[in-house]
C-alpha cells in the first residue's frame, strides 16, 4: 500500500507540472492547415439566421462540432480546472473528455477530479481516458468512474520515451486496443496525444474494430518540450519538429475510409482551422491547451468567451461557403498548396 500510495503522489506531481509547463510556455507548432484553401462564395443565398451548427456525437445531440479534449486530473487544481470546463461545456452543449484517469483507477483518491465532469455536465457527452496498457477491467472502472459515453485509449510513445520516468516497452499494445475494443460496449476512441497517427496506424487499429480515431497531430501542445522541460538527463531540443502536423494526418486518415469517426486535434486554434477540418473529413474539433490557458490566464468567462467565438465565427465562414448546415461542409471543394502539397505528393 505503502508503494502504491508513493506512485500515485508522483502521477499526482507529474500531472501537475505538465499543467504548468503547458500555462508557462508556448509549445506550439504549425499544423499545416494553413496550406488547404477554401474558395470564397460571392452569391451564398442564405440567410444566416437559419445557418445551422447542430451536429450529434456518440448518440447525443451536440450545438457545435468541437469538444473540450482531455487535460488533466489528479491533483487538487485539477477539481477547480475541470469543473469549471465541464460547465463551459455544458453551457454550450458541447461534450469534454477528462485526462488520463490511471491514477484515480490505480488510488481512489484521486477520483474526485474526474468524477466533478459527470456531476456537472449531467447528460452532456463525457469521454474517458485511459492509456494503452490498462486492462479492459481497468478501462471498464474509469469508464463507470464518470459514467462515460465512450473511452479514449491515448497512444503517447513520443512523450513516454522522453519522459524521466516514462514507459520504455511498447510491445503488445495493438493486441490490448483489440481485446478493449471487442470487450467494451461503448465506443473505443484512439487517441494521438500530439505526434499524429499516420496512414499505415490508422489502418492497423480500423483492421482491429476501431471507428473512433483522434489524430491528435503535430502542432499543438508538444510533449516533447513538455518533457524535455521536465528532463535533467537528456536534451531533446533536435526533437521538437518530430510528428505528423494535424492537417497530414488527418487527410491521410480520412482517405483509408468514410466510416470511420475522425476527431481533428493538433493545435486547432482558430475558426478557420475548424471549418478546414471539418471540410476535409474531421467529424469533430479536439481542443485543449487554449481553453485552459484562457481559463487559467483570464478566467471563466474568457474560455468560455473564446469558444463562443469560434462558434460564431464558424457560422460566419460556413456562410461564407454558401453551406447551410454542417453536413454540406463535407461538399466543399479546396485545394491544397505548400508544404502540405508537398507531403501528400510525396508519399510514397
Amino acid at each position: 500500500m505503502e508503494e502504491l500510495n508513493s506512485k500515485s503522489k508522483i502521477r499526482s506531481s507529474r500531472k501537475k507540472d505538465h499543467v504548468n509547463h503547458i500555462l508557462k510556455d508556448n509549445f506550439e507548432s504549425d499544423n499545416y492547415f494553413k496550406d488547404i484553401y477554401l474558395e470564397h462564395n460571392s452569391l451564398p443565398e442564405l440567410d444566416f439566421a437559419e445557418i445551422s451548427t447542430k451536429s450529434s456525437f456518440l448518440g447525443k445531440d451536440i450545438s457545435f462540432p468541437v469538444m473540450i479534449n482531455a487535460m488533466t486530473g489528479g491533483f487538487d487544481k485539477a477539481v477547480e480546472i475541470n469543473s469549471n470546463l465541464a460547465k463551459i461545456a455544458r453551457e454550450l452543449n458541447i461534450p469534454m473528455a477528462v485526462g488520463s484517469q490511471t491514477i484515480a483507477i490505480k488510488d481512489k483518491n484521486y477520483e474526485a477530479s474526474f468524477k466533478i465532469v459527470r456531476e456537472v455536465l449531467k447528460d452532456g457527452v463525457v469521454i474517458s481516458n485511459v492509456n494503452a496498457f490498462v486492462s479492459v477491467d481497468e478501462a471498464r472502472r474509469a469508464m463507470e468512474m464518470i459514467q462515460a459515453d465512450a473511452i479514449q485509449i491515448h497512444l503517447n510513445p513520443a512523450q513516454e520515451i522522453c519522459m524521466p520516468e516514462g514507459d520504455r516497452d511498447f510491445k503488445g499494445v495493438l493486441n490490448n486496443i483489440e481485446d478493449m475494443v471487442k470487450k467494451i460496449d461503448k465506443p473505443v476512441i484512439v487517441k494521438e496525444v500530439g505526434f499524429g497517427i499516420s496512414k499505415d496506424v490508422a489502418t492497423r487499429l480500423r483492421s482491429i474494430g476501431v471507428k473512433y480515431i483522434d489524430v491528435g497531430g503535430h502542432g499543438g501542445t508538444n510533449f516533447i518540450k513538455v518533457e524535455n522541460a521536465r528532463n535533467e538527463e537528456f536534451d531533446f531540443y533536435e526533437l521538437f519538429e518530430w510528428g505528423i502536423p494535424t492537417a497530414l494526418s488527418l487527410i491521410e486518415t480520412r482517405a483509408i475510409s468514410n466510416d470511420l469517426n475522425i476527431i481533428s486535434t493538433g493545435g486547432m486554434r482558430t475558426a478557420n482551422e475548424v471549418v478546414k477540418a471539418l471540410c476535409v473529413g474531421a467529424d469533430i474539433i479536439g481542443i485543449s491547451g487554449p481553453v485552459l490557458k484562457k481559463f487559467v490566464d483570464e478566467g471563466y468567462e474568457s474560455a468560455e468567451k473564446y469558444l463562443q467565438n469560434i462558434i460564431y465565427k464558424s457560422k460566419v465562414i460556413m456562410l461564407l461557403l454558401g453551406k447551410k448546415n454542417i453536413g454540406e461542409l463535407k461538399n466543399v471543394p479546396y485545394r491544397i498548396k505548400g508544404e502540405l502539397k508537398e507531403l501528400l505528393d510525396g508519399a510514397k
